[in-house]
Formats: C-alpha cells, structure tokens, sequence
C-alpha cells in the first residue's frame, strides 16, 4: 500500500533507507552545520536515533527506550513496518523541527505528502503518532541540557548562541604570534558565507574559535567520565625531544610533496562528513542486505552513540593537551627557508615554497590537534558496527569524478576515480592516512586515534544491546 503524494509502502517500506536515507541526510547542508562540523553532525546524529530508537522499542519484544519508557504494545500492532514507519517519523518530525526550526515548512511538506498530519501532536502512548511525539520530545528535553549548550544561553541571558562554548577557553597562541610552539594556534582563514562551502569572500578573513570546546562536558551515553580514557600526550611535544618534532613536521612535508589524484580525492571524500561518515552505515547496513526495520534502526543507533561519545572523550583529550597542529609547526621549524611541499590548486608538488607559505590541502579544523576527531570517530563507528552486524565486511564504492574536488576543481582528480573500501579495516586507516596527506594532523596523532576510538564502539554496541535485550533498570 502507498501513501498519497509521496509513494511509500509503509507496511513493508523503511522509512530510513527508503525515503530519508535515500536524501544522504543532507538537511544540515542548508543550515549552519556544514560538513566539516563533525561535533555538530554526530550530536544532531546522536538524537535523532535515540528518538528513533525509542520510537520503535514499544514495538519490539524486548526492547526499552533510553529517554522514554512508553509501555510495550500489543505484538499484533507491529507485525508489519506500518507503526514503526509512523512512529520512527513523528520521533523524526519532533527532533528536527527542535533543531531546525527555519525549516519547519520542509517537513510539513514531507509529512503531508506521505499523508501523515503533522499538526497531530498528541502524546497518545497508544497510537503511533503519539508514540513518535513522545520518543523525540524525550530526547530533545534530555539533550537540552546535556552540556553541549543547544539552546545557546548558557552563561547568559541575552542573545544566546547555539552551541556557543560556555568554558572560557582562550587559546595560548594568537592567529599571529606562536609563543609557546606545541600548543594550538587558531588559523586564519577566508571567510565563508555558508558553512563547509564554497571558496570563501575575496579580501576577507576570519580567525578561528576552539569549535564546541563543551563537548568535553557533553553528556555521553555509554560512560560517564572520559576522564577515565587514557591518552598519551605526541611524543613530538616533548620539550627534551626537539629532533622528535623536527621529525613530525618533515612527515608531513613529505606527505605534501608527493600528493596523488587518488589521495587528494580521498582526503576530501572523508573530510565532508556527511558523505563519508553519515552514508558508511548505511552503506555497510546494504552490504549486510539482512536487516529489518528494527535492524537498521538498531545499527544506526549503535553508530551514532558509538561516534558522539567517542567525540566527547576525544574533545577532553583536545582540551587537556591542546596540541599544536602541522600548520604551525612547519612555519616554526623553517620559517621563511624553502622547502618542497604541495604549492597550490594547479601547481602541484614545488621545491621553493617559503615555509611560512605552507598550507595543507584542506582547510585545518578548528581545533587542536590531537587526538584527530574525525578519524577517533570512524574508528568508534567501524567497531561499532563490526559488533552489530558481526562481521568486517563494508563492500562500499563511490565515484569521485574528474575534476570535481573542492580544493583543486577542474584540476582534480584528472579522470573519474573509484574508492572501493571492502572492510571496515580499509576504511578506517585510509581515514586515518588521509589526514596526513592533507596536512591537518600529524601522523603519530591520526594512528593513536584509530587505536583510541575503537573502545567507544565496543561501549555503545554494549549500551544500546541492553536496551534491545531490555537489560536495564527504570
């Protein structure tokens, strides 16, 4: 059976895969959250799929919600999608409207057309909708004040900012003078009128801020202190090893000097997280082509608490050494002397690039450098997974076509280039690699990061199997 307007089957559909999935979960594209943003993407992420999850748990045999606890329904009202699909959406509706309300008309759109009425906003336990409403009006009200600061008042009263830190933290270097040379320098940077796009405003800059320094603070869902989660401060900084940091930097050169096609279309490929991190789930849940609705619903869940609290214990480690990053390093270490590096969109690979002219092949983000967030994340997203589904098998293949990189457009790659990632393990140290080959983290940083965020999806995989197998106290 479909619905008016939007064709869906919503006894046998799944609303994920067939409908928003089928979008890339690009919403946040046309928001202030762009895809270099990837504290934002997994917080919003991490809602979403607790609201979704809850909204199907009623609905399931065993399984409890983890921010409501709505009583389990009748086994006959789930034998087909149909509940879950309307449940799963209302849960959708609520989250989304809470987090981007400028774009209420677009999901009243959507659920019109699927021939849902999006003004029903009962907390009905007994019917779908309601179940929905409840399930993403829980994890909004849990996440409100769960110390990412979503409404922005935090610490004031008057023209609040959302996710606006809240910490006091000022950096030790300013965008102009290094003083203290392992800890991090904000970049200057061209402005952007939209977030993660475009090539910036000719003639105008903006000095970066330490983005949702926070997050350390946040609330994680399978921890309760990422305090407890060792991690090393880089051997590089070590005052009494100066040949060490000489060493870090001439890595990274080196990476920079012999950039391919094939690397560079990498690098950006995983920078821009809502291809590369948002889509590898669900790419690995099609491989698996065993899962139900309650399935994906679980998997992605799993992902998404597995990538938020990895983030959180990373951003502690951020804040604790608040280390330096390639960029001003390679102008510490040689200055104005010349050396041979990557030298610009169309340029290629120079041997007489001033030192202080160095920049990586994407823009640096905005924090410090170790331990890498992103690359902490996949690795908690890839062990995640692997526990969920039981195996390593990813079988994922995007095409990168010529020319079509942001950095080098029209140059880069010089012909269509095919990322095939097999497994998890592929996926995950080409992640890691690809922040050396674009110059933003050093590579002792992105290797100890792959080892660091593993444990985090052991962690969620464990947390959200209670919910499922209803193992937890009310």
């Amino acid at each position: 059976m479909t619905t008016p307007g939007l064709a869906f089957d919503f006894d046998n559909g799944n609303f994920y895969r067939d409908l928003i999935g089928k979008a890339g979960d690009s919403s946040g594209q046309q928001q202030a959250v762009g895809p270099k943003d990837v504290s934002l993407v997994a917080w919003i992420q991490a809602v979403m799929w607790a609201a979704r999850f809850d909204a199907l748990a009623p609905y399931h045999p065993t399984a409890v919600g983890v921010h409501s606890r709505i009583d389990r329904r009748p086994a006959a009202e789930g034998a087909t999608n149909r509940n879950k699909n309307i449940a799963a959406l209302y849960a959708s509706y609520q989250v989304a409207n809470a987090i981007y309300p400028e774009r209420e008309h677009v999901m009243r759109q959507m659920m019109t057309a699927l021939g849902l009425d999006p003004d029903d906003t009962s907390e009905d336990p007994t019917t779908p909708a309601g179940i929905g409403t409840i399930a993403g009006r829980s994890a909004v009200a849990a996440r409100t004040r769960d110390g990412m600061n979503f409404l922005g008042d935090e610490g004031r009263s008057y023209h609040g900012q959302a996710f606006d830190d809240y910490t006091g933290y000022r950096p030790v270097n300013t965008a102009y003078e290094l003083t203290d040379p392992t800890r991090w320098q904000p970049a200057i940077q061209p402005h952007r009128r939209r977030a993660g796009g475009g090539p910036g405003d000719k003639g105008t800059f903006a000095i970066q801020r330490f983005v949702t320094p926070q997050l350390r603070l946040t609330q994680p869902y399978s921890y309760k202190d990422p305090g407890q989660f060792a991690l090393a401060r880089p051997a590089h900084l070590d005052p009494a090893d100066p040949d060490g940091y000489r060493h870090a930097v001439d890595e990274v050169l080196r990476a920079s000097a012999s950039l391919t096609d094939e690397q560079k279309a990498k690098a950006e490929f995983f920078d821009n997280s809502y291809l590369s991190i948002l889509q590898s789930t669900k790419a690995a849940a099609l491989a698996h082509g065993e899962l139900d609705l309650d399935g994906w619903v679980q998997l992605l869940f799993v992902s998404s608490a597995a990538q938020l609290d990895s983030l959180i214990a990373a951003w502690h480690h951020k804040h604790a050494h608040d280390a330096v990053r390639p960029f001003s390093a390679i102008r510490h270490v040689y200055g104005n002397q010349q050396v041979t590096a990557w030298g610009g969109p169309g340029k290629g690979t120079v041997d007489d690039l001033p030192a202080d002219e160095w920049t990586s092949y994407l823009p640096v983000g905005d924090s410090p450098d170790h331990p890498c967030g992103a690359t902490t994340l996949c690795a908690a997203e890839a062990q995640a997974v692997r526990r969920f589904l039981g195996h390593d098998r990813l079988e994922w293949r995007h095409t990168v076509p010529a020319g079509s990189t942001l950095t080098e457009p029209g140059i880069a790659p010089a012909q269509d280039i095919e990322l095939h990632y097999a497994t998890w393990t592929d996926f995950e140290q080409d992640f890691a690699r690809s922040r050396v080959w674009a110059g933003v983290h050093f590579r002792t940083t992105a290797e100890a990061s792959l080892t660091f965020g593993r444990q985090f999806g052991d962690l969620a995989h464990d947390f959200v199997r209670r919910h499922i197998d209803g193992n937890v106290q009310n």
